[in-house]
């Protein structure tokens, strides 16, 4: 047996991780990053490591001061949180960036160390969570969520894709490990000079989408009838999901399907120019808990038609519903789907192929059918618990690792004459 292996055991089993985390938006925002983050920070606590939530105030904490430890004043949540001043992001209602605070955390943090600080966002927040816990020799590992440089040309800003694509390695490769979803994403970055990269994959919860949440009444009042096909999309309602495809996909399958209705599941700054150009449509806004999954078990095909996601956890959480989704072959859906069995693939960027295919799964319900229930047997087997096994083990690796380097150090300078 190794010392490592021990050692890590040792620290798992006595549980007694402080972590950390800080990131740019968190439940309740609804987001597929923060729904990531929270499910990652409560199985970690669940599991009884510490959690320290380091993100921007909100609208909602107005009262509390920046950077108090305001546990007691967030009883739903199960750590201590550490708020800082920011600014809205652009074309994101209800979420905020936060502002340079690098001195705050350093001293936040000289007073309530903790054995390892994680940054899942990368803005100037990011940045200086990495500087603090650099300055102060606390390692500090990454995530990458959102290829924020393929966002850029969404919003007229495709002269900034090559300066983001810069800071964002320059930020990551400052850690000492960042955490991608796929297989796909950690060749990309590694093309791109990243360093330290790990698949952390995503889970689902499979006791919350479900296919026994699929729910006639919903239908009705959609106005589908038994044998009319739902189509629906769930997600943020914006121009980076490629939502301009899924109206081209809804027009092809309406010509040969009359009856079928497109529901949209979410919100965001495309949706009032939707709603202009499409009164036929329906807007169902944002939807959590079980009403989210009453709405995903009732659908009938998701198109995904994104091309900007680093895993797309909506498409898990279409499969563990029981609902056929059709994706391009990338991101999360890539290495999770198999085409023609539990849903649809296509190659990226191929939009003949997607609207051809949708209208191929749409004429045949005998096929959807049988994906349902594919998929559900395929999101079944992909739990959290694994994911926050793996997480846990790489802290642990990343925190023994820094404390033997930091004990080398101390004994070099010992030996050196005074």
């Amino acid at each position: 047996m190794k010392i490592d292996d021990l050692t890590i055991r040792q620290l798992s089993s006595r549980s007694q991780m402080r972590l950390a985390l800080v990131t740019e938006t968190f439940p309740p925002e609804i987001n597929g990053v923060a729904m990531t983050l929270g499910r990652i920070s409560d199985g970690l606590s669940k599991r009884g490591h510490s959690m320290q939530l380091v993100r921007p105030r909100q609208k909602s904490d107005l009262l509390i001061e920046p950077l108090a430890d305001t546990s007691s004043l967030a009883a739903s949540q199960p750590f201590a949180q550490a708020l800082v001043r920011g600014l809205p992001i652009p074309n994101y209602d209800g979420l905020r960036f936060g502002l340079p605070a690098r001195k705050h955390l350093a001293s936040l943090w000289q007073h309530d160390r903790p054995d390892l600080v994680h940054v899942a966002t990368e803005g100037p927040l990011g940045w200086s969570a990495v500087m603090a816990a650099r300055q102060l020799k606390i390692p500090v590992t990454s995530s990458f969520h959102t290829h924020f440089d393929h966002y850029s040309q969404h919003y007229g800003l495709g002269w900034l894709k090559q300066p983001v694509v810069n800071y964002l390695r320059k930020l990551h490769n400052r850690t000492e490990a960042t955490f991608v979803p796929t297989r796909a994403t950690e060749s990309i970055l590694r093309e791109q000079g990243y360093r330290n990269l790990h698949v952390l994959s995503r889970g689902v919860d499979a006791d919350l989408f479900n296919p026994q949440f699929r729910s006639q009444a919903l239908r009705q009042q959609w106005g589908i009838g038994v044998n009319d096909l739902a189509v629906i999309h769930v997600g943020r309602l914006a121009a980076e999901k490629n939502l301009a495809l899924v109206e081209r996909t809804f027009a092809a399958i309406k010509q040969q399907h009359p009856t079928a209705k497109l529901i949209l599941v979410g919100d965001g700054p495309s949706r009032a120019q939707l709603a202009e150009q499409h009164p036929d449509y329906i807007f169902a806004g944002m939807r959590t808990g079980e009403d989210l999954a009453a709405h995903y078990a009732s659908g009938d095909l998701f198109p995904f038609a994104s091309l900007t996601e680093t895993f797309g956890n909506v498409v898990l959480e279409g499969m563990s519903s029981g609902l056929p989704v059709l994706a391009f072959a990338c991101a999360g859906a890539a290495q999770t789907i198999e085409h023609n069995q539990d849903g649809l693939l296509v190659p990226p960027g191929d939009e003949s192929a997607f609207i051809a295919t949708a209208l191929r799964i749409a004429a045949n319900p005998e096929q959807r059918e049988s994906m349902r229930i594919s998929a559900r047997i395929k999101a079944e087997g992909l739990s959290w618990d694994s994911i926050y096994s793996s997480l846990e083990d790489h802290f642990i690796r990343i925190i023994r690792r820094h404390q033997r380097q930091r004990a080398q150090e101390e004994s070099f300078i010992q030996l050196l004459p005074v």
